[in-house]
Parts: structure tokens; sequence; C-alpha cells
């Protein structure tokens, strides 16, 4: 069924709760660093952000922050892949469930949910690659790839099971993870939607762009 139901907002829940952007650093210093970071790739880019509004931004002196990382590419790469890092772990948590349906509708219902809560860090890590080193760069596309590897399994799966009517996975597999990452973009706090209602609107845009009952 294309329909979302209350358990499957319920399941994509449990599975946001159970994501921490913050884990990689574990002490107050270190996400200061990467908080002040963050904020100021997102104001003024990457190219436009400086060691120093950095530095200022965590409330240490610059110096103090090479203890913690080599360079703002540095924290750029940590930031990049840990955010890809959440996309895939949600995208992995979605697909367990055994009824590709559900498990389409629990993806996108979080996957989405998670792009507008979270829309500085996801914008930062999506639109600021440019500036990482190859080998960095690599890094993170690979984990772009796993993580369009399990979304185009659970849509293969789909089809072979009879839920899904998809002339095109490969197309389809780039337009559901394309529908919730463009969410950061756009996405304003305040404005006519919420994020848990994006979820539901998306999930069910999904499903029938899958070919899913209603």
């Amino acid at each position: 069924m294309g329909r979302v139901t209350a358990e499957s907002t319920r399941a994509g829940e449990r599975i946001l709760a159970g994501l921490d952007l913050w884990a990689e650093w574990p002490t107050a210093t270190q996400r200061a660093i990467v908080g002040a970071a963050l904020e100021s790739f997102a104001e003024r880019g990457f190219h436009g952000t400086s060691l120093k509004h950095i530095a200022q931004g965590s409330g240490l002196s610059t110096a103090a922050l090479y203890v913690h990382f080599a360079s703002k590419e540095e924290l750029l790469f940590a930031l990049s892949r840990r955010g890809h890092t959440i996309a895939l772990e949600l995208v992995r948590a979605a697909a367990v469930e055994p009824d590709p349906a559900a498990a389409m509708r629990v993806l996108v219902y979080s996957f989405t949910r998670w792009h507008a809560e979270q829309r500085t860090t996801a914008r930062v890590v999506q639109y600021e690659q440019g500036a990482l080193t190859a080998a960095h760069a690599e890094v993170v596309a690979e984990l772009r790839r796993d993580t369009e590897r399990v979304v185009r399994g659970l849509i293969d799966r789909g089809v072979a099971a009879g839920a899904f009517t998809v002339p095109d996975v490969r197309g389809a597999t780039a337009a559901v993870l394309s529908l919730g990452i463009d969410v950061a973009r756009w996405f304003v706090p305040g404005g006519p939607w919420t994020p848990d209602a994006l979820g539901l609107l998306y999930a069910g845009l999904a499903g029938r762009m899958l070919g899913m009952p209603a």
C-alpha cells in the first residue's frame, strides 16, 4: 500500500532518534570547533571561511585549532564524511523492514525529515564537496555510492515482489534520493511545511512514483 501509516512514521522517528551527528566528536572543544566550522561554511561558503572565523566562532585561538584539525579542509571532510555516514546508516536501518513498500515509506519519511531538521549540515556536505581533496572526495563518493546501492537494492526487491512498478530502477533511485536531499536547499523553519509534514508528503509522492498501490 502507498498510504503512509502511523506505524511508518513511528519507525522513522525511531531511526532518527538513533542518529547522533556529533558522536564522532566526543569532547566539548571538538564540538565547538566543528560547530563553528559548520556555521561559517553555511554562512560564507568554504572558500569564504578562514581559520580565524572558525577560531572566533569556537572561542579558541587559531593555534588551538591545529591541535584537533590540520586544516579547514580537514574540518569540511570530517563534516562531509559524518553527514554521509549518517545518511547511509539511515537508509540501511529503513531497508531492513521485510516488506519493501513499508521499508520505502520509512526510508523516504526519515530521509526527508533528516534533511529538513539538519538542513545546515546537509547543505554544507552536499554543496561544498568541490573543495575536498581528491582523496577525501573519493571517500565521500564511496559513501554516496553505498547509499545509492541500498536504495537501489530496496527498489529491486520491491519490483521482484510486485510491490513497485518501475521501468528504470537506476533513475528511480536517483529520484527517491533527490527528493530528500533537495529539501536542505530550500527548507525554512517556520514556513508552510514542518519536517514531519514534508516527510509524510514525500513518502506518499515516492510511493506513487514507484507505482505502489494507493
